[in-house]
């Protein structure tokens, strides 16, 4: 028996890093008609733009009562009301009026998050600011790249995001979760390489000359119409820290070459996915799947995104269960199997981010907090 949960608590315990880059809201989500409420792990947050278009995101609470400063209206080029008793903020987080009064109090603040736009996301650090590195932001090219077309969406998840990472980084789960769709015995039959350094894990797997699932014939008819041949399948999952997964995934003709590098007698898709925690039960998943192939299809770009949204609705239920079922059993400790290795991984770098965050703020040596 291994215990999965982290630095050897139980299921009930699982945490996160706040030293990290987590996605808050779609880009289209975030403006001036309104100001959107977001707890962003374990802190809640208020997002809004600039009238130069630029995002912020301040702590959803007044410094004077705790007022959430989301119900509020915004003012000026860059700043917010409190609802209760009109204090106002500007960006940064400092209050620039307050009622009835000409002497500002200089305590008066609240947090401003470091906030990055970029991939079609909102994204903010909601740890240490000074360590906050756009650089470090993971890599999701594909979803604003020409040669990529694709839509998703966000799934309210009722379950700790570590449940969702473990989700995509094992997908045999889809032979039994997803069997109408994407599933088949293969995926469970075949091997998978995992590979891995500080900060990622990629797990491989490729299926030669098998049946086409449901999903995979249809975006091959949408290419090559009529198509009705064995394919080649490959699964590549890559997970960046904290809690971002890019999944390569396709199928070509069978014996074409795909494993050596040519799909072009293939379609080819990446499933793209971006997990921030709410709180130590809740999650926000941001997902979307992008393609490489009839780009200008609008049709097929809805296609696929309802399509998906309808495997992931199983995903939904599942977690939900899973969720349930720690909550009701506090003192279980994970097992795994040969499938969790990508899995474990991940939940040991994420792990190794928590425990050096712990030591940074309690000025304990690095090396015994991660040991």
């Amino acid at each position: 028996m291994t215990d999965l949960s982290p630095s050897g608590a139980t299921a009930k315990n699982m945490a996160y890093p706040l030293d990290a880059w987590y996605v808050a809201a779609w880009d289209h989500e975030v403006g001036r008609s309104e100001i959107v409420s977001r707890t962003i792990a374990g802190k809640p947050m208020a997002l809004y733009r600039t009238t130069d278009g630029r995002p912020v995101a301040l702590a959803d609470a007044c410094w004077h009562r705790l007022a959430p400063l989301s119900m509020g209206t915004l003012v000026g080029g860059d700043g917010i009301q409190c609802p209760y008793h009109g204090l106002q903020f500007n960006s940064a987080g400092r209050c620039t009026k307050m009622p009835a009064q000409e002497t500002i109090n200089p305590s008066a603040m609240v947090a401003s998050y470091p906030v990055v736009e970029r991939h079609r996301y909102v994204w903010v650090w909601p740890g240490d600011p000074t360590q906050a590195d756009p650089s470090t932001i993971p890599d999701m090219f594909q979803m604003d790249s020409p040669d990529w077309a694709g839509d998703g969406r966000t799934i309210d998840v009722e379950a700790n995001y570590q449940l969702v990472l473990d989700n995509l980084m094992d997908l045999t789960h889809e032979e039994f979760v997803h069997s109408s769709s994407i599933g088949q015995d293969e995926l469970s039959e075949s091997d998978f390489v995992v590979t891995h350094d500080e900060r990622t894990v990629t797990v491989s797997r490729w299926m030669h000359d098998i049946e086409a699932p449901p999903f995979w014939l249809k975006n091959m008819r949408d290419k090559f119409p009529g198509f009705d041949s064995r394919v080649d399948r490959w699964q590549i999952i890559e997970f960046q820290a904290p809690s971002t997964i890019r999944i390569d995934v396709g199928v070509a003709k069978a014996g074409t070459g795909a494993p050596a590098g040519d799909r072009s007698q293939g379609v080819n898709g990446f499933v793209m996915n971006t997990i921030t925690p709410v709180d130590e039960r809740t999650a926000l998943y941001f997902w979307a799947f992008m393609r490489n192939y009839r780009l200008d299809s609008q049709l097929i770009t809805t296609q696929l995104r309802e399509g998906v949204h309808g495997v992931f609705g199983e995903d939904e239920e599942m977690l939900k269960a899973q969720q349930r079922a720690i909550e009701a059993n506090p003192d279980h400790e994970f097992y795994n199997l040969n499938i969790d290795a990508g899995g474990m991984w991940v939940r040991r770098i994420i792990q190794r981010m928590i425990e050096a965050e712990r030591a940074l703020a309690t000025g304990t040596d690095l090396a015994e907090a991660v040991r």
